[in-house]
């Protein structure tokens, strides 16, 4: 195992490549109202700009995850992100609406190698006693990209035009990127697990010929079911604020374009970094009493959730507003904690990289199409219509959760497996361990 300091140290250090992994990926929505008038775009053709990347991004992922589990997750990361840093600034250059639309959509072909190289790398340098914590701290990156992307782009847009903020993020991504290829390590899989003392089977060198057998293990767990499932609600409604919330306070509130990206993106991601790092400790501790601790993390999220999204979309007061959205954004980070470190409580170490890219590629298929469904529903109902019909969705999804874990639990009591174990939890409900 590596040192103490060097795991922590690599999560830092991938902490500022998913900063502007979601800084790139964040930047356009605050300068929307700028596009819009420029080039005369419908709110409809917006959702389009804002969904296409989620839809690439959801195509590349399994492709992502498959390659992340076969070969250097170290390059997989660094070269990404000089791919998507190049995009980016790429961007910067478009004139026409279809530009726009073809250089977010290459975006999301570039970012999508990076999660499931990244969190795979990530877990196995933290085990179970510290992977939700070390997850969490990498997960408070994504928020605070998307402060960083919106706040920033939307300045830049109202000073010195929208293209400004493009160059600035791809360029600095590209000087990141050469930094960081000296210091960013590899490490053999299952490592964290097997110094932890887990019952782990020996990882296997994977190849293009037993891609058939990875998916069915995958899918073959109903508890990797529900995960996705949920997260596909989860990831709607994450996509519905990333992408029209500096826009419902610019219209509905009245503010300039750099304050409706700043507060359209910094109490919510403020919030939910704080969230986050609360739902990492909380579930590590909870884990060690009880099989469910970190699914019960997510659910609190969810269900709590659900009332400050819909106070966010109703309320006239900015009081009230700033309330919801910090409620929102501490409950959305209690669930993002957890996303995939209970995952990779029931997925083996060498099907880690694909479980990941499969889920995410899943839940983003369904929050792609959540931008064009609130333009649209926008255009007749308003945008507040639009965000308070989103907490419906997290309400239901907790549900489906919670209603879920007693099924988990069930299943993984009768193979007495603790976390890290790695019971695989079968569509008939029984519980078994891998074949060695």
């Amino acid at each position: 195992m590596p040192s103490h300091r060097y795991k922590w140290l690599l999560v830092g250090m991938l902490w500022f490549v998913c900063l502007f992994n979601y800084a790139d990926r964040q930047a356009i929505f605050s300068v929307f109202e700028l596009l819009k008038k420029e080039m005369a775009l419908s709110d409809v053709q917006l959702g389009v700009v804002g969904g296409i990347f989620g839809f690439l991004y959801a195509i590349w992922l399994p492709l992502a995850g498959l390659v992340a589990d076969r070969f250097s997750r170290k390059n997989l990361i660094i070269g990404g992100l000089f791919f998507w840093s190049l995009i980016t600034l790429a961007t910067a250059f478009s004139t026409k609406y279809w530009h726009l639309v073809f250089f977010r959509a290459v975006e999301g072909l570039g970012e999508a190698f990076y999660f499931p190289a990244s969190i795979s790398l990530i877990s196995d340098y933290h085990g179970r006693d510290t992977r939700s914590r070390a997850m969490g701290m990498h997960q408070s990156s994504v928020y605070a990209g998307t402060i960083l992307g919106g706040s920033v782009a939307g300045f830049c847009g109202q000073y010195y035009g929208w293209r400004s903020g493009f160059y600035l993020f791809g360029g600095m991504g590209i000087l990141l990127g050469a930094i960081l290829i000296f210091f960013v390590k590899e490490a053999p899989r299952g490592q964290a697990d097997r110094a932890a003392g887990d019952d782990l089977p020996e990882v296997e060198k994977l190849s293009l010929r037993n891609i058939g057998g990875t998916l069915r293990e995958v899918f073959s767990s109903r508890a990797v079911l529900l995960l996705m499932s949920v997260f596909i609600g989860a990831n709607f409604v994450a996509m519905v604020f990333l992408t029209w919330m500096p826009s419902f306070l610019k219209r509905k509130f009245g503010m300039s374009l750099s304050m409706a990206g700043l507060n359209g993106t910094s109490w919510r991601e403020i919030a939910a970094m704080i969230g986050v790092l609360c739902g990492g400790w909380l579930a590590d501790r909870w884990v060690r009493s009880w099989r469910g601790g970190r699914l019960g993390t997510q659910v609190i999220g969810l269900l709590v959730g659900a009332p400050f999204i819909l106070m966010t979309g109703w309320t006239i007061s900015v009081k009230l507003l700033v309330l919801g959205m910090i409620g929102f954004g501490f409950c959305k980070g209690l669930y993002d904690a957890n996303t995939w470190a209970s995952l990779y409580d029931i997925v083996r170490p060498a099907r880690r990289g694909t479980a990941m890219a499969l889920m995410n590629s899943i839940g983003w298929f369904g929050g792609c199409v959540a931008p064009v469904l609130v333009g649209a529903a926008s255009e007749r109902y308003g945008l507040s219509a639009g965000l308070c019909a989103t907490s419906v969705i997290y309400l239901l999804f907790g549900l489906l959760l919670m209603a879920g874990i007693r099924a988990y639990i069930l299943a993984a009591e009768r193979t007495d497996v603790v976390p890290g174990g790695f019971p695989v939890l079968t569509r008939g409900g029984a519980a078994s361990r891998p074949a060695r």
